[in-house]
Parts: structure tokens; C-alpha cells; sequence
């Protein structure tokens, strides 16, 4: 029944048609929760039947985004030899150039937003692209099925080493089947080609070579997480627990009462040399992804360069509008009080307000084990999503498999309900309801909110 409701859902749907969309999302979820609670961990069993949703979207265009388009455009300018981040596909149309193939197609495809501005797709994404530019010629469906099997290849690799660092966490390795199995995870990274599970496969790997010992090698593929998507750079502070904790027994050794007093002066200073061994390891880990990504970055550098992508990086910030909820209740406050909106103001401050958040859960607690690490991200990731102007829907997807190592699963109940951001598209003009958007975040917030409080009441101490 699942397959056939895919087959529906990637080749007889639009996403104007909102009934259906709503329909078919809702029956695929209840249809998933059922697949694996019946049919238990049979790894083969449902490890085929990820692979056979995914497999049945391949020849489909995707029917919920049109980004496809510009990816196409990228890649093929990467293989004519030409930058793609220092031209917009506007630039060559008015001109009345046509540097590749289909240009005309691709650029009425991608949408006068995507059209008008310059790539924001770091490196590897281009890689991706170019690989499909490359071995599908001149044509558009082709493209699409070589990124197609890309992301599949990737979810394969978030499935093996998901469930080899929940096997080293001694936690239930048929958690990676809530992500891997998940119907959005399946529509919006392999039904509309959506790169967040190229990243995300990056960013797994590196947390099992961390959780492996081996650092260095975890920083370089942390580094290539980031050449996907730039969204790990926001993780990086929150690695600073994992590297300056100080071994157990020493830091047992120095709180001991019946510690010999002529031996704390060498515990004291085993303890200092230690924390600054991992002070060094710190900075040297820091410095491994600034230096990777900064080689990956090389081939496409030139000042030009530096000044479209961080415009085009700061529009995110301080343009755009979609599916927000703390934005959308500033804005609202903005128009009652001054008449119009105040993007220009709250953009700046809600973005500090992130940093501050991250910040906070990488100084103040101790992320010192891998669960701790993936539980500050989680929760941090969430807040800056809260506080963002713009959160399409596959930018959840990075919750949802942070989740699967945590005790928190408001992600999967945000994966549910996130489709209904796509009732926007049921109007000519594009325009949110938001009552629709505010009905979506009491949803998610009731949910983020009891975890929150239900996590904070477990540890506190009981009396007896």
C-alpha cells in the first residue's frame, strides 16, 4: 500500500492540489509508524523497503520544488568551465547569451527568486551537480536521476554508520529506521532533491570517527559536511566540551578527600598538562575543517566570489519569509506599532539572539559524550530554527536524525505536521495562511515544550 501511495504521491501529484498532498503525506506516515512497530527490527526486511520507496521516485520530477533547476544550471556551468558563483542565470538571459545547454528551460524552471540571485551552494553541492551535469548530457530527467541515486547512495551511508554509532552507544539501533523510513526524509531528499542528506551523511560519519577516537579524521568530513551545506558551521562551538573534559579519574583523583597531600601537587599538574593537551587538540580540530574547507572553497575563490556569497548568504537573513514563528510573532508587533514591516530590525537581533544560544549550550554543559553532543545540537539547531525568517521544510531534516541518538523525538511530530507549510502554494499569489503557520508551531511547540519539561523533571534529584 506504501508503494503505491508513493507512486502517487511522485508521479499524479501537484502540490496546489493540498486535499491529496494532505491525503497521501498523512496515510505514508501512519503507513510508516506501522512498518516498523509490526514488523520489528528485521534489518533486511526494512531495509529494502527504504530503498524500494526511494527507488520508486526515480524517474519522477519533483512536483514540491523547483531548486532542481537550478542545480542543473550549476553543475552545468561548473562542466563549460564557468563560475557559477560569479554570474546569476539572469545575467546570460537578458544579455541573450545561452552559456549551456537548455538555458531557457532551466531558467524559466528555477523561478525568478533563484533566477535573480547568485548560487549559495557550497562546493561539494557543485561536485554533485557536475557529476550530474556529466553523465546525463543535455537532458533534464537524466540530471535528475543521477542526483537522484546521489542522495540515495547518501541515506545508505547515513543507514550504515547511524546504525554503527548506536550499536557503540549501546542504544537501539533500529532507531535509524525513523529517519531512514521517514516519509518525509523519503518525499523531500529524495522526491525533490533536497542535498540535506549528502550533509547530514557527512556529519554522521564524523560524529562515529569522533566517537572512534580518531579527531582529525572526523574534522576533515566535518569539513566536507559544511562544503554541502553551511548550516554545521553553527555546531562548531559546541564541540568545545568534547575536547577540554578532563578524564574521569583525575578529575575523581582531585575531588578525594583521601588523596595522600604530598600527591596533589602531581595530580594538579597531570590535570593542567591534560587540559592543555586538550586545549590543543581543540584548536588543532578547529583548524583541520577551517583549512579543509577553505581548500574545497579554493578552485571557485576570486573577490568576486567573497562579495556574491556573502550577499547572497545574507539574504536568508534579512529578505526572505517563510514558515517562521517567533519572526512572524515580532513582525505582527512591528505592524501594530509602526505600520510596517520591521524585517530590517528583528533580522538583526533574532540571529544574535541564536549565537547566544549556541554559545550558551556549548560552554554550559557538558557535551563531553557523543549523546550529549547530539542532544546540545538538537536543541540548539531548534532554537535558531525558531528564530529564523525562513525554515523550508527540509531544513528539519538534520532534527530528525540528531533525534534518533537523543531521548527527544518532537523532531518526528515537526516531520508530520511541516506539510503544512505547503498549503501556501494552494493560492495563485503564494500566500501564507497563518492560522495554518500558527496551528503547525502550537503543534510543534506543545511538543518541543513537554519533552523539555518532561527531560528537566527526570533529573531532578528525589528524596527518599
Amino acid at each position: 500500500m506504501s508503494s503505491i501511495f508513493y507512486i502517487s504521491f511522485a508521479y499524479n501529484l501537484v502540490r496546489t492540489d493540498t486535499t491529496k498532498l494532505l491525503f497521501l503525506y498523512i496515510a505514508l506516515f501512519v503507513f510508516a509508524f506501522q512498518t516498523i512497530k509490526t514488523t520489528g527490527f528485521y534489518f533486511r526486511l526494512l531495509l529494502s523497503a527504504a530503498i524500494l520507496f526511494r527507488l520508486l521516485f526515480i524517474f519522477a520530477i519533483p512536483n514540491l520544488s523547483q531548486d532542481f533547476y537550478r542545480f542543473i544550471w550549476d553543475g552545468r556551468m561548473v562542466l563549460e568551465g564557468i563560475n557559477p558563483y560569479l554570474y546569476t542565470p539572469d545575467y546570460f538571459i537578458k544579455n541573450g547569451t545561452f552559456p549551456i545547454a537548455q538555458a531557457k528551460a532551466l531558467h524559466s524552471g528555477m523561478g525568478v527568486l533563484s533566477a535573480s540571485n547568485f548560487t549559495n551552494y557550497p562546493p561539494i553541492n557543485q561536485l554533485c551537480f557536475a557529476i550530474a551535469a556529466l553523465f546525463s548530457g543535455k537532458s533534464i530527467l537524466g540530471a535528475v536521476v543521477t542526483m537522484r541515486l546521489l542522495i540515495i547512495a547518501a541515506d545508505i551511508g547515513i543507514l550504515y554508520f547511524g546504525k554503527k554509532l548506536l550499536e557503540r552507544l549501546k542504544l537501539p539501533s533500529n532507531r535509524i529506521f525513523w529517519y531512514i523510513l521517514n516519509p518525509f526524509i523519503i518525499i523531500e531528499l529524495t522526491g525533490n532533491l533536497h542535498f540535506e542528506g549528502v550533509m547530514i551523511f557527512f556529519l554522521i560519519w564524523s560524529l562515529y570517527l569522533l566517537h572512534c577516537g580518531k579527531w582529525k579524521w572526523a574534522a576533515v568530513v566535518l569539513a566536507c559536511s559544511i562544503s554541502v551545506k553551511l548550516i554545521p558551521l553553527l555546531f562548531l562551538p559546541l564541540f568545545f566540551g568534547w575536547f577540554t573534559r578532563q578524564k574521569k579519574e583525575v578529575s575523581t583523583a582531585l575531588c578525594s578527600t583521601s588523596v595522600d597531600k604530598t600527591k596533589r601537587p602531581f595530580i594538579n599538574a597531570q590535570s593542567d598538562n591534560r587540559l592543555h593537551l586538550n586545549f590543543s587538540k581543540l584548536i588543532l580540530f578547529y583548524s583541520i575543517i577551517i583549512i579543509t574547507t577553505l581548500l574545497l572553497f579554493l578552485p571557485f575563490f576570486s573577490m568576486a566570489f567573497i562579495t556574491n556569497y556573502s550577499k547572497t548568504v545574507g539574504l536568508w537573513f534579512g529578505n526572505f519569509e517563510f514558515n517562521a514563528s517567533i519572526y512572524y510573532l515580532f513582525r505582527e508587533i512591528g505592524y501594530v506599532t509602526t505600520g510596517y514591516n520591521q524585517i530590517a530590525i528583528i533580522s538583526k537581533i533574532l540571529p544574535i539572539i541564536s549565537v547566544l544560544i549556541i554559545l550558551g549550550f556549548s560552554f554550559f554543559r557538558k557535551n563531553d559524550t557523543i549523546t550529549k553532543l547530539s542532544t546540545s545540537i538538537l536543541i540548539a539547531f531548534t532554537c535558531y530554527l525558531f528564530l529564523s525568517t525562513t525554515i523550508h521544510p527540509w531544513y528539519i531534516a538534520t532534527l530528525i536524525i540528531l533525534c534518533v541518538f537523543t531521548n527527544y523525538k518532537y523532531p518526528l511530530t515537526w516531520s508530520l505536521v511541516i506539510v503544512l507549510s505547503y498549503l501556501a502554494y494552494s493560492n495563485a499569489a503564494s500566500s501564507e495562511n497563518l492560522w495554518i503557520i500558527g496551528l503547525e508551531y502550537l503543534i510543534v511547540f506543545a511538543a518541543f515544550s513537554w519533552e523539555i519539561v518532561k527531560s528537566n523533571y527526570k533529573k531532578k534529584p528525589t528524596l527518599k
